[in-house]
């Protein structure tokens, strides 16, 4: 059983190399684990537009304290790679990223092995993706959700079987509500979320109002009322687009810096995961409790 002790220590490795044959730059993976535990659970996740393997450490820090192994891609659209709205590649980035999380999946043992002992601690058969905003849509797309085509046709299924759970910070609403500039630049922004099929939490904020939808923060809760059980919502009724702050602190895009919204992402994320592998349901049945009895500023709904 992994550890769950949230004053252990953890160690970082980065940069790792993945095989990524025509993608036209290195795939760069950091990997993040308490420095001891056994039969470790893994999550792989995908970051927002801009960041890198060096962002989220608030969140990706406090999972590898509750006993997660986190891999941490760095995708085309990182700000390092600069590649701009405009920029020829841009319209493909949507398919990179999750062709990335193949990669990183189906390379595991790899990564594990070149991050020390790594390979002998984590539990392979217990894969989570997780995922914000865009990163949301990416992890989406490995748990089973598809793009409708300008036709509002479903595309391809890009899901995979060592997935078993998921969870979607912000994750891109769907219908026809994108606004010019996102319908011109951001086309894929069209998820079909009835094919979603794995277990996932999905985290949303009450005053995410995204300039890239005409509709209001209900557009993040898309994901959950849209694809089917098993998957709960935690609603955080004054959360804005990074939840208080999850991609690092004093971030020049947090608008809501708050360092126990934060803690709240990240635990909810961490106990849901551990019940959906079946490892420790009390985290996830202690956080329902509290939000059954709670002033209504953050609450769960499951189906």
């Amino acid at each position: 059983m992994p550890s769950r002790h949230l004053d252990q220590q953890i160690v970082s490795v980065k940069p790792l190399t993945v095989p990524a044959p025509g993608r036209g730059a290195d795939l760069l993976v950091k990997v993040t684990a308490p420095r001891s535990g056994q039969d470790l659970p893994v999550i792989v996740f995908s970051h927002g537009n801009g960041w890198s393997l060096d962002g989220y450490e608030p969140l990706v820090d406090r999972w590898a304290t509750a006993g997660f192994v986190v891999v941490q891609p760095t995708h085309l659209d990182s700000r390092r790679n600069g590649i701009g709205w405009d920029d020829p590649r841009f319209a493909t980035i949507w398919r990179v990223r999750i062709t990335d999380l193949h990669a990183v999946i189906d390379g595991l043992g790899d990564i594990l092995a070149q991050a020390g002992d790594l390979e002998a601690r984590a539990d392979r058969a217990r894969i989570a993706t997780v995922g914000h905003s865009w990163g949301a849509q990416s992890a989406g797309a490995i748990l089973g959700a598809r793009v409708f085509d300008a036709d509002g046709i479903p595309g391809e299924d890009f899901s995979h079987p060592a997935v078993s759970a998921g969870a979607l910070i912000a994750a891109t609403g769907t219908g026809d509500t994108l606004t010019p500039f996102a319908a011109e630049h951001l086309p894929f922004m069209r998820p079909d979320y009835s094919t979603m099929t794995t277990p996932a939490l999905i985290v949303a904020g009450g005053k995410d109002q995204s300039q890239l939808s005409t509709r209001g923060p209900e557009w993040f809760t898309d994901a959950y009322h849209l694809s089917p059980s098993p998957k709960s919502l935690l609603a955080i009724a004054e959360g804005e687009h990074t939840l208080g702050g999850i991609a690092g602190e004093r971030a020049a895009e947090t608008t809501d810096e708050d360092p126990a919204r934060v803690a709240l992402v990240a635990d909810a994320i961490s106990a849901y995961l551990l019940d959906a592998f079946k490892l420790d349901d009390a985290p996830w049945t202690a956080l329902n409790n509290t939000a059954t009895a709670g002033d209504g500023t953050w609450n769960i709904t499951s189906k």
